[in-house]
């Protein structure tokens, strides 16, 4: 868990440009894999009684008396790291990048079988904060105490330490705390908003009544629930909580109250102020900034746009500062990830990675791209940025290490992680005492008894080096707001470049596995999905005959590209992978592909054609630059 912050800057504002380049496909890592094992640690992390389709089976019952003392019912929810602590603020953190993953790649993650379990995860943490929000101004901030937990080390079904709850009212209010809190169940009122109305509603009262609480009664959760500081100390204050909260109320709601917080309120909540170059669980503002800057892409500024236009600076500020091209930058391992402290720095690689991946889409969508210090960056460098950072943890890096608990071959072994570290109660049912459990299991070298699937753990220092030993909590010990967000990187990375347009408003399918039947013949599919109205260049694929020879199926693939953007298009370039045999029609130049030769140019509203032949599935083709004028 996380014991120290470094100090919030400011700095100054960036200006952007209008080009377009859209992302390409993706290989080398598997990421629906990977997307699997994440979720499925959270299942390792849940406290109160656990349900019957519990797949990770060495965990049981855990907490059952939390919030008994108090006169109210605080089982459930998560742990959120290697202790037996439940923090409300990392915890509702977890829960709106868990739900804001769903919302932009739901569909992908249903493509893999795994947007049920995704919204499983985050149904869990909404249940306890609703249970943690017994009143319109009281708000159960944590179950448990740092200091008493930190002194044992024992398994969640044997804890013995101080489960005294700790809350915020009007007396002693905790804006970020409850802002969070507020955000959480407005993001997850959209994730559930078709499946489950009346859940959602739910939710989405409570998240009013949170934000009315954290606005009108205004103060850090620290200052109130003093035995969080040395853990999860608020070192930003609650002016960011303020506005991600009104964001996510905006999205949640459409009510213009919401909308007009965010106008009223930038400058001197510091939205348009704070120049950043993190994101987490403490420090919000990139992450607000991003979401006004998604509706100011979509229209939705009004009289506000001047206000809007300067988050989204700062917004483009942060983009900047990872890629390495800004006037502050964040510091990078020689391996190349992104580096910021040696405590778990893992959960700001998987942050910034996340705002960067939704930010591509919302450029590409919007046919933008953004001016850096050091120049032009396309949507497509971030995503590319995005995925180096993924693929560094996954493996790719001077270690050859993934830093994903069960991924891969060469992989965290002594995690710190009670749970996981003491042998699972349902095979040893014998009581670990507190100070036991540190002679006993904590000390032991060798590896964890019980796998902890799809953990991210803190990760290497800043030289790339990382020592796979027990009590090296800072590189060691996971934690559920590392994962949270990169759920939706996998889910991203994992669907490709197909069927983006983030702007558009996005409905859910049904969270049930997709089961793909085989079929007789490979099927061509318009590429990509959403409306085409809103897509500046259409590709459409189409079988158009297929032959056998000496045992094989060869199909001939007609590929139709049209200019809908009112603006002739110039220099296009193409993207094609998985393509097995000839191609007529366009030009090939290094890995791309551009006009023939008797072409430079395609007018608006008109199309060309080029045809492939291969004996498999349609290639994938995608938008790699283009201009217009």
């Amino acid at each position: 868990m996380e014991k120290f912050r470094r100090p919030i800057a400011m700095a100054p504002l960036f200006l952007h440009a209008i080009l377009v380049w859209l992302p390409l496909a993706f290989a080398g890592h598997d990421y629906g894999q990977a997307l699997s094992k994440g979720i499925l640690f959270f299942e390792a992390q849940r406290s109160g009684y656990l349900p019957g389709n519990q797949r990770i089976q060495w965990r049981a019952d855990s907490g059952l008396q939390d919030g008994k003392a108090s006169g109210v019912d605080l089982v459930g929810g998560y742990y959120d790291a290697g202790d037996n602590v439940k923090f409300g603020l990392p915890m509702a953190f977890t829960i709106t990048m868990m739900s804001w993953s769903i919302i932009e790649y739901g569909k992908q993650m249903a493509a893999t079988g795994e947007l049920g379990h995704a919204m499983d995860a985050v149904k869990w943490g909404t249940d306890y904060l609703i249970k943690a929000h017994p009143q319109p101004y009281v708000l159960y901030g944590e179950v448990g105490d740092g200091n008493t937990d930190h002194y044992c080390w024992q398994r969640p079904e044997d804890m013995t330490t101080d489960r005294r709850a700790y809350k915020i009212d009007a007396n002693n209010p905790g804006s970020d705390l409850a802002g969070e809190t507020a955000a959480a169940m407005a993001a997850a009122s959209l994730v559930f908003r078709h499946h489950n109305p009346s859940y959602a509603n739910e939710l989405l009262s409570h998240a009013k009544q949170l934000f009315d609480f954290a606005d009108k009664y205004r103060g850090k959760y620290d200052s109130s629930i003093t035995v969080a500081q040395k853990y999860y100390q608020s070192v930003s204050g609650y002016g960011d909580e303020l506005l991600w909260a009104a964001a996510w109320m905006y999205q949640a709601t459409n009510d213009e109250y919401y909308l007009n917080y965010l106008g009223n309120n930038g400058d001197s909540l510091g939205g348009t102020g704070w120049a950043m170059t993190e994101f987490g669980w403490d420090v919000k503002y990139a992450g607000a900034q991003v979401l006004v800057s998604k509706l100011l892409m979509q229209g939705k500024g009004g009289h506000y746009s001047s206000v809007f236009e300067r988050y989204q600076q700062k917004a483009e500020y942060f983009m900047c500062s990872c890629l390495g091209k800004g006037t502050r930058n964040v510091q990078r391992t020689p391996g190349g990830l992104l580096f910021r402290q040696r405590w778990n720095n893992l959960q700001f690689v998987t942050s910034a990675s996340f705002l960067l991946t939704v930010y591509s889409d919302y450029l590409s969508s919007a046919g933008r791209n953004v001016k850096c210090a050091a120049g032009t960056v396309y949507p497509s460098e971030l995503l590319g940025f995005a995925k180096s950072q993924v693929d560094y943890l996954l493996g790719d890096n001077p270690r050859a290490t993934s830093y994903m608990v069960g991924y891969g071959s060469n992989y965290p072994r002594q995690v710190h992680h009670r749970a996981s570290s003491i042998v699972s109660i349902k095979v040893d049912s014998k009581f670990v005492s507190c100070r036991g459990g540190y002679d006993t299991w904590f000390s032991r070298k060798a590896s964890d008894p019980n796998l902890l699937t799809g953990a991210v753990v803190g990760g290497p220092d800043a030289y790339d080096n990382f020592a796979d030993q027990r009590d090296n909590y800072e590189q060691t010990e996971p934690a559920t707001y590392n994962n949270a967000p990169l759920l939706g990187v996998l889910a991203r990375l994992g669907g490709g470049h197909g069927g983006y347009n983030q702007l558009l408003p996005v409905v859910l399918p049904a969270p049930k596995p997709v089961v793909n039947q085989p079929s007789p013949a490979p099927q061509a599919k318009p590429t990509p999905a959403p409306a085409k109205s809103s897509t500046p260049i259409a590709i459409e694929q189409k079988a158009t005959t297929s032959w056998n020879a000496k045992g094989k199926t060869y199909y001939r693939y007609s590929t139709i590209v049209k200019n809908n953007s009112g603006k002739t298009v110039k220099d296009l370039k193409l993207s094609i992978s998985k393509l097995y045999g000839p191609l007529w029609g366009l030009t090939k130049s290094g890995e791309a592909y551009g006009f023939p030769s008797w072409i430079t140019y395609l007018p608006a509203g008109k199309s060309l054609e080029f045809v492939y032949i291969h004996s498999a599935s349609p290639a994938d083709i995608a938008v790699s630059s283009y201009t217009l004028s």
